[in-house]
């Protein structure tokens, strides 16, 4: 993990199409600042992707980045991955706005994922809570962002497309609990069944690590305390992504319609 996390960390080098796609949209949208520097391309597979990369020299001159060609060879010796498909892309970073900062909240599901442990987790949990319709998700001063392509490859592009905030002090339960949010901590103890708990928005959900959980400070400030019950007697946990995942749908089903 410190070898892959090491390699992506300052070159915000990302790989494959879905990723690509993901980080032209968020340009198109607004939602990241990020741009794409180059995009390099194994030369040997320009013809198996002709579509591809008419579309891409397209956005090229849209966006205005270049397209390189190189071997099979140089794209294995900068990647980890074997899912890039032979193509690979470099970016500038992204700002990551802080919370506290922002004002527009009004009426929405916003997450907080505390104490992921790596960033295959992390990105897991993104593609989860970006496919129930979460609105955006708040992210600690420790994050895995550092590793974005890690993070984008492993969300199947859903960490570019979907909006971040970063909580640099204070207490993000506070501060969405004065914007009319309930606060749902996922947990065990002192807690309600995901089944009969209320989860209509306005809502913050809440779900920490596995080895570390969640803060405190957090667990204080919650309204309740939200468990996933189990089909059988089971002592084990789930991990972070999968309870996000759980809960994440538990709320689009509570407010359909």
């Amino acid at each position: 993990m410190k070898k892959e996390e090491s390699r992506f960390a300052e070159a915000n080098l990302f790989e494959g199409m879905t990723s690509l796609r993901a980080v032209i949209h968020a340009m198109e949208t607004g939602i990241s600042d990020r741009k794409i520097l180059r995009v390099i391309v194994d030369r040997d597979r320009q013809k198996s992707r002709a579509k591809e990369l008419a579309w891409l020299g397209y956005k090229a001159k849209e966006f205005g980045f270049e397209i390189v060609y190189e071997s099979e060879e140089y794209i294995e010796s900068v990647t980890v991955g074997s899912s890039h498909g032979g193509i690979i892309f470099e970016c500038t970073a992204r700002t990551i706005p802080s919370l506290e900062q922002t004002e527009a909240l009004d009426g929405g599901f916003w997450v907080m994922i505390e104490g992921i442990e790596d960033p295959y987790n992390f990105g897991y949990a993104l593609r989860s809570l970006y496919s129930c319709g979460v609105d955006g998700v708040i992210l600690s001063p420790r994050n895995w962002m550092s590793a974005a392509g890690v993070v984008c490859r492993s969300s199947a592009g859903a960490s570019e497309m979907l909006p971040l905030l970063v909580c640099e002090s204070g207490n993000p339960a506070e501060f969405f609990k004065s914007r009319g949010y309930k606060i749902a901590c996922a947990g065990i103890r002192d807690s309600v069944s995901s089944f009969d708990a209320d989860l209509t928005k306005p809502l913050l959900l809440i779900v920490g690590g596995e080895k570390r959980g969640i803060s405190r400070t957090l667990l204080d400030a919650a309204d309740m305390v939200v468990r996933i019950d189990y089909g059988r007697e089971f002592g084990g946990s789930l991990s972070a992504a999968s309870a996000a995942s759980i809960l994440g749908y538990e709320v689009m089903r509570q407010n359909r319609g």
